[in-house]
């Protein structure tokens, strides 16, 4: 063993034997956002063996105030999340295999993407995702670590299939879009961030060196400095249709949505039906004339009228200007297709 894990193997509950078990990991973080890349750069200092980072989005200058992995020059490039994170991460860790996956994780490619993993980490920014990744946990009998916060207020809980409640114990359904404060409205502070990821790679490393995580939900307010702890073990119910009757609605594409708003951006996410393989080249001698419009490897931009498209190679679509589902999914159809 390196002496660059010298201090954590020093920690007894961990010791030579548990970093031998952190270093045969594998880890998966769904969401390079807030919470997702500070939890990353954790799991890969930590030294897990292979490390997935699976992301939608851009790397925007809002960002940078709390998403820790990126840099001025990333938002400049309007670099992937998934790909500045696993740059900026190869650079802090090269011991550590990484894959930065530029998806939106659906009921049609989370088993591919997460079959592998040991463990998932929740950096999502909605509910209706992590509803998914509920599904997908229970049925592999695979723990996920959640996590989400707010202003200056976060929550965290270890799920762990037979062992705890699951997100459906505890909500049967996803909120209704609009009736959760969301880091638009409410703002976010990056200490809150860095304490809740904290927090959920802690159960993680606990989980992969082979102890229990605890059974409670952790909530915090950074700001008025209340802590607290809710017993969930018991919320676990035999009547629940996902980890009581094995009923996966999500999973089996029951609940897909096309459209999606963004948290804390005027935008909405527009996937095809079927995923697809665009011609960047192409699309650009059609779009020249009546929009601004750039392009790498990984994504187009597109500038027209007061909207903002970022559109990346398998036809998936982030629209800014607007979080009304109509009129982005007519934006859609009216510079890249029905």
């Amino acid at each position: 063993m390196t002496n660059r894990y010298s201090r954590q193997i020093l920690f007894s509950e961990i010791g030579e034997v548990g970093q031998e078990k952190i270093r045969a990991s594998k880890v998966v973080v769904i969401g390079c956002g807030a919470l997702g890349t500070v939890s990353a750069e954790i799991l890969g200092r930590a030294g897990v063996g292979q490390l997935k980072l699976i992301d939608r989005d851009f790397v925007e200058e809002s960002n940078l105030q709390r998403q820790s992995l990126f840099s001025e020059e990333d938002a400049k490039k309007g670099l992937p999340k998934a790909v500045a994170a696993e740059k900026a991460l190869r650079a802090i860790n090269s011991d550590v295999e990484l894959q930065g996956v530029i998806q939106d994780i659906t009921w049609e490619n989370i088993e591919r993407l997460c079959r592998d993993g040991h463990i998932i980490v929740d950096g999502t920014d909605n509910f209706e995702t992590r509803f998914l990744i509920n599904d997908f946990c229970v049925k592999r009998g695979m723990p996920w670590i959640y996590g989400a916060c707010v202003g200056s207020y976060g929550v965290a809980f270890a799920f762990q299939p037979k062992l705890t409640a699951c997100l459906q114990c505890l909500f049967e359904q996803p909120p209704e879009i609009g009736t959760t404060e969301t880091c638009d409205t409410a703002g976010i502070l990056a200490p809150i961030v860095h304490i809740v990821a904290a927090y959920q790679v802690t159960q993680a490393i606990k989980i992969l060196v082979g102890e229990a995580a605890r059974a409670e939900i952790l909530q915090v307010d950074v700001w008025t400095g209340t802590w607290r702890t809710i017993a969930a073990r018991s919320a676990r119910s035999e009547q629940c249709l996902c980890c009581g009757q094995h009923q996966f609605r999500f999973l089996e594409g029951e609940e897909k949505a096309r459209l999606t708003r963004l948290c804390g951006r005027n935008a909405v996410q527009v996937s095809p039906q079927h995923s697809t393989q665009l011609d960047f080249q192409q699309l650009r001698k059609r779009l020249e004339k009546s929009a601004q419009v750039d392009f790498n490897e990984y994504m187009m931009r597109i500038q027209v009228d007061r909207y903002e498209i970022a559109l990346f190679t398998d036809g998936r679509s982030i629209i800014s200007g607007t979080d009304d589902f109509s009129e982005a999914r007519a934006v859609y159809a009216k510079y890249i297709g029905s």
